[in-house]
């Protein structure tokens, strides 16, 4: 039968690339001893631009008795960012290329039973091309950040080496409320010399325990064959999985036998389940209009980085619940298998994806380690129900070099994923400088865009507009809105909130406002919050943070709910309360204020120290006291929330002084246009007369990348006279894919790139000839 030993404890940990350190005999007494999961840029993957990425090295000692001999041994890693080169007693075990995923090595032939055995590991976390994801606005952790166990298993098992998937595939054939048939695929493996007679049995079991169907069937194996074996099940009356609290699962036990031993089971949890998106009215799941509020989700933690247990998946989890969502998209990569496991059970509908993201690789234009990475994420989440949407792709290189390439790879990449699972939908994420009819939305099943009205361009009522304009235009398209959102520090407050002044009043406000908009658009199939929790971006500095998007409903040490964390929870949320927003804006300059309040109640009573004032409806879930009195000192405050299941409170005070404190705000350089804080702008003479630019051939302008641009010394000078050194800004490495033409499309608000810069870079660009093969 199956072992599963886990392998987190004791291993030695070195920051020096030495590949001696793959030879048994190599002392590492002066290595660090870790536990996994491990990482080793925690700390300063979110404190700047600057962190650590390297190939370090990790060791571990392995034992197996003598009475494992005739087994077949696996090593199963279940994330190691990003390339991982594996050792055994020296020998070489094999590469793999991509930092999410689970993968597994066969170490059997390089064993050694009853002895010691040296397993070392080379992980990479350099900047590699030719690995996804390339540049993103998220910190790349590097290290063995999720469990590796050690798999001892029968010659005669279930397969565990496809593509890190279970072995077994549960396909939904047919679903509806009367009966689910279904297809469970096996994949069988015979290690033996010789040909083996296997029994495979299946059971399906309810949540009870009880039998819900049951099948088998008698396979024939080479030697050295595996064979994928189909059986039909089917399902009557089944319990359909929603997306819903305790939704329904079911377990299929798979049981080999030979020789009428019993050699190897796996249990996989799964659920039933059909659905479809209309254009017109959004989500459909198992006959019935689910509206999706959904929030997006990165897996790293303060001062863990990836390295992160179950106890914090289990917190992410619980949070998210706490807020109302039914819908989590798993960004920008494949999450850990444990997570996926609490969202089935959850009920959370799931956008899951790959990090093909912001730029493709110049040396692999077919795209074959997105393609890889595509495989993985599809068969090792076959089998969960909470995976509605495969995502294929997030921003990637709109407005840049190589776009036909880049537009083949993600067709292709649909393709791929339709052929490797035809019952799920695919989706993408498009940058929002896509036109409304390019060939980006029509490629997919689906759709959804990253859309910031209201903080990098744009007013957040803007959104309504373009919405209803691309749906009239795309009628037949099902639009999500994949990304929204703005920063908020909970240290910056403020009594008129304003774009970019990263208060948490705006942050609130600014979810108010883009809420009440998507909800009024019932054909919009999901939108998801861009971010439940604040995360590293170490390309970012911003409102005097650096290294962290801090764009989150919750803090990046999930110990602070910021207040629109609480407004959403008064619009998804059933479990009653009330929530006093703006209370760590403690100190208030003036003689009254404004007091908002969240709540999902039916009405709320205001009392002032300890006197009631007034009362309130609450079927708008945001209320506002007008004008209440602030007394010398500090005033008390109370909300008192009622509805047919009891009455729920909150408290805060509020400090009187007389002029506000400037520690409320964010420093002034960080506040107003997103660049002002990267670098000084080029002082530009705004009368300077207008001139129409014609572009010739085989000139530079403002159509080519800044990496061209750049390349080049004379339009290098060009661009630092007119943009300034961009060079400079910590997100460069992310825009210097990018036409220029593109970047100013993006940032249409922006000093830097407004078209007055902009004509008169190409002013000055068109006097420079391209020389031949320079450009790409």
């Amino acid at each position: 039968m199956r072992k599963v030993l886990n392998l987190n404890a004791v291993w030695k940990f070195s920051k020096q690339d030495v590949i001696e350190a793959k030879e048994p005999a190599y002392s590492d007494l002066d290595w660090e001893t870790v536990t996994l999961p491990h990482t080793w840029n925690a700390i300063d993957g979110a404190n700047g631009n600057e962190y650590d990425r390297r190939a370090c090295w990790y060791r571990k000692a392995l034992t197996l008795s003598e009475a494992d001999r005739n087994n077949r041994v696996y090593i199963e890693f279940q994330g190691a960012n990003s390339v991982a080169d594996i050792y055994l007693n020296g020998r070489y075990i094999g590469q793999h290329r991509g930092g999410y995923s689970t993968f597994r090595f066969d170490l059997t032939e390089h064993f050694q039973f009853g002895g010691p055995n040296v397993l070392a590991v080379k992980v990479d976390n350099s900047a590699i091309e030719d690995v996804y994801p390339l540049r993103a606005d998220f910190t790349f952790f590097g290290g063995i950040y999720r469990d590796v166990n050690l798999i001892v298993v029968n010659p005669v098992h279930i397969d565990l080496m496809d593509q890190g998937s279970p072995g077994v595939y549960i396909i939904q054939e047919e679903v509806t409320g009367d009966s689910a048939r279904l297809k469970v695929r096996t994949r069988i493996t015979n290690a033996y010399a010789e040909e083996s007679k296997v029994r495979l049995w299946i059971e399906l079991l309810d949540q009870t325990g009880k039998i819900a169907g049951i099948s088998g069937a008698e396979v024939n194996l080479a030697a050295g064959d595996t064979a994928a074996v189909d059986l039909a099940l089917t399902i009557k009356n089944p319990l359909l999985w929603e997306a819903a609290p305790d939704a329904h699962l079911y377990k299929a036990r798979v049981t080999l036998q030979r020789y009428n031993d019993t050699v190897d089971e796996a249990v996989i949890p799964f659920g039933v389940r059909y659905f479809h998106v209309d254009p017109d009215r959004g989500l459909y799941l198992n006959g019935r209009a689910v509206r999706l509020h959904g929030v997006a989700r990165h897996q790293d933690r303060k001062d863990r980085g990836w390295a992160i247990t179950a106890c914090e998946h289990d917190e992410d989890m619980a949070l998210i619940q706490e807020i109302g969502a039914n819908s989590i998209r798993l960004a920008h990569y494949q999450h850990d298998q444990y997570f996926y496991d609490l969202c089935d059970r959850a009920g959370m509908v799931v956008w899951a994806e790959i990090p093909f993201i912001t730029r493709m690789s110049e040396s692999d234009l077919s795209g074959e380690n997105a393609k890889s990475q595509m495989t993985e994420l599809i068969r090792q989440n076959y089998n969960h129900p909470s995976v509605l949407f495969w995502g294929i792709q997030n921003e990637i290189q709109i407005g840049s070099k190589n776009v036909e390439q880049v537009r083949k790879v993600v067709r292709e990449l649909h393709e791929l994923t339709r052929q490797e699972d035809p019952t799920r939908l695919t989706t993408m994420a498009n940058m929002f400088i896509v036109d409304d009819k390019d060939e980006y939305n029509y490629i997919t099943d689906v759709i959804g865009y990253n859309k910031y009205y209201g903080w990098y361009n744009g007013k957040a009522e803007e959104f309504g507009p373009w919405i209803d304009r691309f749906h009239e235009i795309n009628p037949d398209t099902s639009l999500c809105i994949s990304e929204y959102g703005a920063e908020g520090i909970i240290e910056y407050h403020t009594d008129q909130p304003v774009v970019k002044d990263y208060t948490e009043e705006y942050h609130a406000l600014y979810h108010e406002q883009v809420w009440k908009i998507f909800e009024q658009r019932p054909f919009l199939w999901a939108t998801y919050v861009w971010n439940m929790f604040d995360f590293g971006a170490n390309v970012r500095d911003e409102g005097g943070v650096k290294g962290r998007n801090n764009k989150g409903l919750v803090t990046y040490d999930r110990k602070v709910k910021k207040d629109a964390f609480y407004m959403y929870k008064a619009h998804w949320s059933t479990t009653p309360f009330v929530h006093i927003a703006g209370k760590r804006h403690l100190e208030r300059a003036g003689n009254s204020i404004d007091l908002k309040v969240y709540t999902n109640c039916k009405s709320v009573s205001l009392f002032v120290n300890g006197v009631k004032t007034v009362t309130l409806s609450g079927s708008d879930r945001v209320l506002v006291f007008k004008s209440v009195a602030l007394g010398e000192g500090y005033t008390q405050i109370e909300v008192v929330a009622e509805d047919e299941t009891g009455s729920f409170t909150d408290q805060t005070v509020f400090k009187k002084v007389a002029a506000v404190n400037p520690c409320y705000s964010a420093p002034a350089e960080d506040k107003g246009e997103m660049v002002a804080n990267w670098f000084t702008l080029p002082e530009h003479d705004d009368n300077e007369p207008w001139v129409e630019v014609e572009i010739p051939e085989g000139v530079y302008s403002s159509g080519d990348t800044l990496q061209d641009l750049m390349a080049d010394e004379a339009a290098k000078s060009v661009v630092i006279r007119v943009l300034g050194d961009l060079t400079q800004i910590p997100m460069y490495g992310m825009m210097e894919n990018f036409k220029v033409d593109a970047l100013a499309a993006m940032d249409n608000d922006s000093l830097l790139f407004n078209k007055r810069a902009i004509n008169k870079l190409n002013q000055e660009l068109i006097k420079i000839k391209k020389q031949a093969g320079k450009v790409r």
